[in-house]
């Protein structure tokens, strides 16, 4: 979930709630996010949050001797400025929490929370993302009002942090606040123009918002506030996790995906329509341009085929078929359209084949009996002509 709280100015603070039992209260909401964890990694080590020698187990108990070894090395990596017992309780949560134990995730935060408040701790960054990481869980949960409290102290903790206002916002949008979710988001946006999921959920509540309240609904909006160009560079200049540039890179991906399938799909129609219209030099241009996206797609070359043939382009035509056949070998427009390129090129022979090909595929193609009767009988003729003019020995 990532160490990587920002950093923007904060005072600090202690102290905690107690654990609840969440899993019935509230309404559910669409995503959580992912708590933070430690960027860095120690060799293992004996736990000592519980004041023994005994390695604990990811949920917090004690391993059972002749159990099969757990690799709990994760609850000694460093924290922030947390003292290691509870470090290992927020690296615990950071674990329980991945694996969708959101429950005792809580319990861990919660614990490492009121640990800070005891111990007088007095650290804003580590308390925010602890608060914040027990928002990801309440908010898991279907605890809203919980998670917009927990994400309401972590920013008085480190105004403008990302990941508790992102969180809050989801929380206000789940309870139907849709303003206050608005401008939660909106500064989100402020901070981060690349938080997808901001822009969606910004898009959504401004129509609903428009719906509800009419053209004048940006009058009853709270103030969104400013947020600072420092706060702005800050979260700029912030080296990003290998979590986070993996989703980015993921995202990209996918996006110029997209695009390609969209221009793809332009371009096919535009080539269809052109053949409709007989333009087949120019939708012979939009289908090569479609190979070019996509060049494993069998009907690109049965299509290209048609506006060759039509231009008596028979050879280009044939290969064509040739590739629609490598890539589907039981095609039979592509078997026909190469027996009218063979017949083109006066390879009656080899026309002949591939028509015989279609009706053993499918019998009831009337084209391509039609099309075997002519071709049946310019082989003939190519045959006795041959025959005339070979010279008799």
């Amino acid at each position: 979930m990532g160490n990587a709280q920002e950093k923007p100015p904060g005072s600090g603070g202690g102290g905690g709630r107690s654990p609840q039992a969440t899993a019935g209260s509230g309404t559910r909401s669409r995503s959580g996010g992912n708590a933070e964890k430690p960027q860095t990694r120690r060799a293992p080590g004996k736990g000592a949050a519980n004041g023994t020698q005994r390695e604990n187990s990811p949920a917090g108990g004690q391993q059972e001797q002749g159990s099969p070894a757990v690799d709990t090395s994760y609850l000694d990596a460093p924290a922030g400025a947390l003292p290691p017992h509870l470090a290992r309780l927020k690296n615990a949560g950071n674990h329980l929490f991945k694996h969708g134990q959101f429950g005792e995730a809580l319990e861990k935060y919660t614990q490492a929370i009121d640990g800070c408040a005891e111990a007088g701790i007095d650290s804003p960054e580590d308390l925010c993302i602890l608060y914040s990481n027990r928002a990801a869980c309440f908010l898991k949960d279907g605890n809203s009002s919980d998670c917009i409290q927990d994400c309401t102290k972590a920013l008085e903790l480190q105004p403008y942090s990302l990941k508790p206002l992102l969180r809050r916002a989801m929380a206000y949008e789940s309870l139907e606040r849709y303003r206050k979710a608005y401008v939660d988001y909106k500064t989100v946006l402020q901070i981060d123009t690349g938080v997808q999921a901001a822009h969606d959920s910004v898009h959504r509540i401004t129509k609903m918002l428009i719906e509800q309240d009419g053209p004048e609904w940006r009058v009853n909006l709270p103030e969104i506030p400013a947020v600072p160009l420092s706060v702005q560079q800050q979260h700029r200049d912030k080296p990003i996790s290998a979590e986070v540039a993996q989703v980015r890179a993921a995202r990209a991906a996918q996006e110029q995906a997209n695009r390609k399938d969209a221009l793809f799909t332009l371009l096919k129609r535009e080539g269809n329509d052109l053949v409709k219209k007989g333009h087949f030099q120019e939708a012979l241009e939009k289908y090569s341009e479609c190979v070019a996206l996509k060049p494993d797609e069998c009907a690109l070359y049965t299509n290209r085929a048609i506006c060759l043939l039509k231009l008596n382009h028979f050879e280009e035509a044939r290969q064509d078929c040739d590739s629609a056949l490598q890539l589907e070998p039981g095609n039979k427009k592509a078997f026909y359209r190469r027996a009218l390129a063979y017949k083109g090129l006066k390879d009656y022979l080899s026309a002949s084949s591939d028509l015989q090909e279609v009706l053993q595929l499918d019998p009831n193609v009337r084209e391509a009996e039609e099309e075997l009767e002519v071709v049946t009988n310019l082989l003939r003729q190519s045959l006795m002509d041959s025959t005339a003019h070979t010279p008799r020995v």
